[in-house]
């Protein structure tokens, strides 16, 4: 299937390729099908997830190991039935990165929500966003080391 995308142009879709979010994503609830695009290399430091929906929606993904973020979180037992998990080496999670508004209290070029991470089962092609309350975390900030 055709696909015209705002930010790919048009795409050739595989149907079987298509990630059903059966609740949508919050603030995007219509939209339900999405395709998952990454860059063109081996490992793709950023993935993109396209909705099918809405060719104006897409949201640029990383995958948190890339950046030393070791996620652990217990989904429900609707969190699983959504996703129809059989096997957790089905499941991939990923962040939501965003460039901060002009202005913002961070200095970052990119920031990533970790109190929301897509889940995605890989053998199903289910997802969902994992809206994490109350999540704490402790970051280790380490100084580059002195040029010899």
């Amino acid at each position: 299937m055709k696909f015209d995308s705002t930010q790919f142009g048009t795409q050739e879709i595989d149907p079987k390729s298509i990630v059903t979010f059966p609740k949508g994503i919050p603030g995007f609830e219509g939209s339900t099908r999405f395709k998952l695009f990454h860059e063109d290399r081996e490992a793709p430091i950023v993935h993109w997830l396209q909705s099918l929906d809405e060719p104006d929606v897409a949201f640029a993904l990383v995958d948190p190991a890339r950046f030393g973020l070791n996620f652990e979180f217990t989904l429900t037992d609707e969190e699983e039935k959504l996703l129809q998990m059989n096997n957790v080496a089905d499941i991939a999670v990923l962040l939501i990165a965003y460039k901060p508004q002009s202005g913002a209290a961070s200095n970052a070029n990119i920031n990533a929500n970790i109190n929301g991470p897509i889940v995605l089962n890989m053998a199903t092609h289910l997802g969902m966003q994992k809206v994490l309350v109350g999540l704490e975390a402790d970051i280790t900030l380490k100084p580059k080391s002195p040029a010899a």
